[in-house]
């Protein structure tokens, strides 16, 4: 069952989510004074980011039931690093990701 409580000022549809991509500090590539540490080792890493709504989930082959997301609401997530659309909205950052993009939740 997924969560219902949308923390974006977008809903998505179908199998998308709406994810705040993590920050330097979130992701660990800044320092605790903020001096940002480049990652020239592995530029092709997958994206991070928290899931800030998800969509009602797509329709069965016959069409008759949704399938529910299995992210929900408040979990980190990793996602492939070409699968997302960008959006902005109050000059904030968005991405949209379908779930068959989502590689993992972290647990902890």
């Amino acid at each position: 069952m997924t969560d219902t409580i949308n923390k974006s000022p977008v809903q998505p549809l179908g199998d998308r989510v709406v994810v705040r991509p993590l920050t330097d500090e979130e992701r660990g590539s800044a320092s605790a004074s903020g001096i940002i540490i480049p990652d020239t080792a592995a530029k092709e890493k997958p994206e991070q980011g928290i899931v800030l709504a998800v969509g009602p989930g797509k329709w069965d082959e016959a069409g008759e039931k949704r399938l529910p997301v299995e992210v929900k609401v408040g979990d980190r997530i990793v996602f492939s690093k070409y699968s997302h659309d960008e959006i902005k909205v109050d000059s904030k950052e968005y991405f949209i990701v379908a779930e068959s993009n989502v590689l993992a939740v972290f647990t902890k």
